[in-house]
């Protein structure tokens, strides 16, 4: 195919921070066009901010229904390609059914679904729409990480045995003081619009989906905490969870929007017989090696000794910091090929895609509901999707 994907967004409107990152991210690499958008339920606002992206006021809609419709009935050298969704947690699914309906392929926001049982069901829709999908848990997107992925298959630790997945952010914590306005007092916090939980839910659910890729281990059973440590609040804003995996490994989950003075602090360990590996969101050109019988390695993108999994996914040369963006950048990037293959007649290729999917999706909400069925069960132990 000689020509770019054309795009769409659905939500992302004036002063919405992760529609302007997601299209930052998909224009990275020269390969997507955002041609279309739904931008607002407010149609004023969705035209307001076509008119900021320079688009095409008649490809500019009113309401997803409206432009899933429209869009699917423009020629096919015309248009689009795929559709980004980065909408609130409840419209996730109902914009995602829309679109696949059109025969129109999605990338969209996690957590996929507001439950386990609507996952499931849309994971079924998914699979019989022959479409791509692909779900935006950004981090796996990093060059070291997947770095960290390769040593993992390759053996280079040996047998796993612990794994600590963390994502403490502080934000939160300005709800404590009268003078300052709560930041969480969002729809994060209201159970209609994000689902049974919010901590967990937005950023407990990266540190699993981290750990997953990395080790490809489901977890078997979960004892989980969740905590609403701010006044008022419907939902948790701190969880602490220890996991059981596959093959007796152990783990722990730490996520918490109150732990004072810390920013976007993800970070993952993972522990084997051999040695162990160790990565910082907020440091993530680096890969910290660890062995019980010599010093540590700090092993750095851009390198020729990077495997061609991180190299794949690296656009500068050593020296050159790359970060949140392009993370974003290498999941479009890698949903792309998909999307190609798809409009060209080819979807799925053997091997497969390196990008978060539908069954990412369903893991993620059996992993919140399991987490909050144990809290409220005394913290018992508890099989996700059970």
């Amino acid at each position: 195919m000689n020509r770019k994907l054309r795009m769409g967004m659905v939500g992302g409107g004036r002063g919405a921070f992760i529609g302007a990152v997601h299209r930052m991210a998909a224009n990275l690499d020269g390969q997507i066009e955002l041609v279309a958008g739904c931008f607002s339920s407010d149609p004023e606002k969705s035209k307001a901010s076509g008119d900021d992206l320079f688009l095409d006021p008649s490809r500019v809609y009113s309401s997803y229904a409206d432009m899933a419709e429209k869009e699917a009935a423009l020629p096919a050298d015309q248009r689009i390609d795929f559709v980004s969704i980065v909408v609130r947690n409840d419209l996730h699914v109902p914009v995602a059914k829309a679109f696949l309906a059109a025969g129109i392929n999605v990338i969209c926001e996690k957590p996929m679904a507001l439950s386990l049982a609507e996952a499931k069901e849309f994971a079924a829709i998914v699979e019989k729409s022959g479409k791509v999908f692909a779900l935006t848990h950004n981090y796996t997107g990093y060059p070291m990480v997947k770095e960290a992925r390769a040593m993992v298959k390759a053996g280079k630790l040996g047998r796993l045995l612990k794994i600590v997945a963390e994502y403490p952010q502080g934000y939160g914590s300005s709800a404590f003081k009268e003078a300052a306005p709560s930041k969480i007092a969002n729809w994060r916090m209201d159970p209609s619009i994000s689902g049974i939980s919010n901590c967990i839910g937005d950023i407990g659910s990266h540190a699993e989906n981290l750990a997953r890729y990395i080790t490809g281990l489901e977890i078997e059973e979960l004892a989980a905490e969740l905590t609403t440590f701010v006044p008022g609040r419907h939902l948790d804003d701190d969880g602490n969870i220890l996991v059981r995996y596959q093959n007796g490994v152990k783990g722990i989950v730490y996520a918490s929007q109150v732990s004072s003075g810390d920013e976007n602090n993800l970070n993952v360990r993972i522990y084997g017989t051999e040695g162990s590996i160790e990565w910082h969101q907020e440091h993530p050109n680096e890969l910290i090696v660890k062995f019980p019988d010599k010093p540590r390695e700090i092993w750095r993108r851009g390198n020729s000794y990077n495997g061609p999994e991180a190299s794949k996914f690296t656009r500068l040369p050593f020296g050159h910091p790359e970060a949140f963006i392009e993370a974003f950048a290498n999941i479009y990037l890698a949903a792309t090929e998909a999307i190609r293959d798809e409009v060209e007649g080819k979807f799925p290729r053997e091997g497969g895609y390196d990008f978060p999917d539908v069954n990412d999706g369903v893991e993620g909400m059996a992993f919140i509901e399991a987490a909050v069925a144990s809290s409220k069960n005394n913290s018992a132990w508890t099989k996700p999707g059970a």
